[in-house]
């Protein structure tokens, strides 16, 4: 660390409950000299609850996604200069699906002390009340916006054992539910959380099936965070390209469409999808 490098603490706030933020958060934020926050009206009000004033040397600036690189610049010039600046995203923990990691990245380089101050995030209030296994998780963020990159994500965590959890829009959640149904398979278990820790909290935990059909028309409200299961081993079928091929035949004669027939035998046996979905093209044409 050089001599006289300020401290950068990077402070978890309440996803929707105040009572949630911890005393030493609330004393960061009532001592720092500059709070760096993704969104000011956010941190204006959380500020206003704890009683705490800005002025005389103390001042909130905004760092979001859009200027975080450049104010990344100038927090590392203000820590060189031996200030205390407090980072806090909108809610949660920042840099897990939020802005902060330019900023934590240009601190170490300027030589100034990081400082975690843990608390409230929701990858993890999900997981402890979604009623699946913790000992492991992959936490894959918010997946992305169109139907094909999404089951190509999918496709490529379908095997991991151990539950996968991500944020998602309200807007997309059915139509992720329902890729993800499609990929993993629909027996899988799954929980949609929304709104956690605030007055509306709801987890809500059924097979990816039954959740797709839930949301498919009906828009959840809030903020979401997705928990699904990982694979069984039990249920992950090695077969041969021989039997791939007879399943597939058998699937489209069934009136499957090829992307259907691809989905199903990739969550039910040990083979990518797509591999799979070759395959099943390839039938299709004999």
């Amino acid at each position: 660390m050089k001599i006289g490098a300020g401290t950068l603490f990077v402070v978890a706030t309440p996803l929707g409950n105040r009572a949630d933020l911890s005393p030493r958060a609330a004393d960061v934020l009532r001592t720092a000299e500059v709070i760096a926050a993704e969104d000011t009206r956010t941190a204006r009000r959380l500020l206003a609850d704890l009683g705490i004033e800005l002025g005389e040397g103390r001042r909130i600036v905004s760092c979001f996604d859009a200027n975080e690189t450049a104010r990344a610049v100038e927090i590392a010039g203000l820590l060189r200069a031996g200030s205390t600046v407090a980072l806090i995203s909108e809610a949660g923990t920042p840099l897990v699906s939020d802005p902060g990691f330019r900023v934590v990245a240009a601190a170490v380089a300027a030589g100034a002390r990081v400082v975690p101050v843990p608390g409230p995030s929701a990858v993890l209030a999900a997981l402890m009340a979604a009623g699946l296994p913790t000992d492991r998780f992959v936490f894959l963020g918010f997946p992305p916006r169109k139907s094909g990159a999404r089951r190509r994500l999918f496709d490529s965590v379908r095997a991991l054992p151990f539950p996968l959890v991500f944020y998602e829009s309200p807007m997309r959640t059915g139509a992720t539910l329902e890729d993800l149904a499609q990929v993993l398979g629909g027996d899988r278990a799954a929980c949609v959380a929304r709104e956690l820790t605030k007055e509306h909290e709801e987890l809500v935990r059924a097979p990816l099936r039954d959740l797709a059909e839930r949301y498919r028309e009906t828009r959840p409200l809030g903020e979401v965070t997705l928990v699904v299961a990982g694979a069984s081993e039990d249920g992950v079928e090695e077969v041969d390209d021989d039997a791939l091929a007879a399943r597939a035949d058998a699937l489209l004669a069934q009136g499957l469409s090829p992307r259907d027939a691809a989905d199903q035998l990739a969550a039910t046996t040990g083979h990518p999808r797509r591999d799979v979905y070759r395959l099943v093209l390839s039938r299709r044409r004999t």
